[in-house]
């Protein structure tokens, strides 16, 4: 088991706020202007910017690092977290098509956070298969662009698929939260 040391303290990298990862104007997630026409669109963004913190919060980490468990008996880590949204990216092309699921990409349940183990070759091939997940389920989404349309066997509308999206990253971005914090005590929104 991979333990985090009590010892860390906290701190951030901004200075204008000090409950920001960084400071505004520093912040790939900030746009300027106004936000998007359109509730595809705000959905969108919504799952682009969470996508990017989850990203963030596993910037400047090792392969150590990023397999640490902070509480026992959790299998949880960033790079659990990052396996685990791979996972569920391919997944969620399972519930637009019709035809024989796709495959698990780590095995049996609970394998995407028990095999996230310190070991570089691993976290590359966690970032790369998040990205591939990512790329494929948003070209899927991306010939359904009516949020009302009802897709696959469960005819599950594109609304409700790109909400549950959105509320996944969100979940595992405040995950990623306190066990960044747990790592090294880098806290921040």
């Amino acid at each position: 088991m991979f333990r985090v040391s009590n010892e860390v303290s906290r701190w951030t990298k901004a200075t204008v706020y000090p409950d920001m990862w960084v400071n505004p104007d520093e912040d790939p997630r900030n746009t300027d202007g106004v936000s998007p026409d359109g509730e595809l669109e705000t959905l969108q963004d919504y799952l682009s910017d969470y996508r990017m913190t989850l990203r963030m919060k596993c910037e400047g980490l090792n392969a150590e690092q990023l397999a640490r468990r902070s509480v026992q008996p959790s299998t949880m880590s960033l790079l659990g977290l990052l396996r685990h949204l791979a996972e569920v990216e391919r997944d969620w092309r399972n519930w637009v098509t019709s035809g024989d699921p796709l495959p698990k990409l780590y095995g049996k349940r609970g394998a995407d956070f028990d095999g996230a183990i310190p070991d570089q070759s691993v976290v590359d091939t966690a970032y790369t298969d998040l990205a591939r997940e990512q790329e494929a389920t948003d070209a899927l989404l991306a010939g359904h662009p009516d949020p009302g349309e009802r897709v696959g066997k469960d005819r599950i509308a594109v609304r409700e698929l790109l909400i549950h999206r959105v509320e996944e990253y969100a979940r595992h971005c405040g995950h990623a939260d306190l066990l960044r914090e747990c790592i090294d005590g880098r806290v921040g929104q």
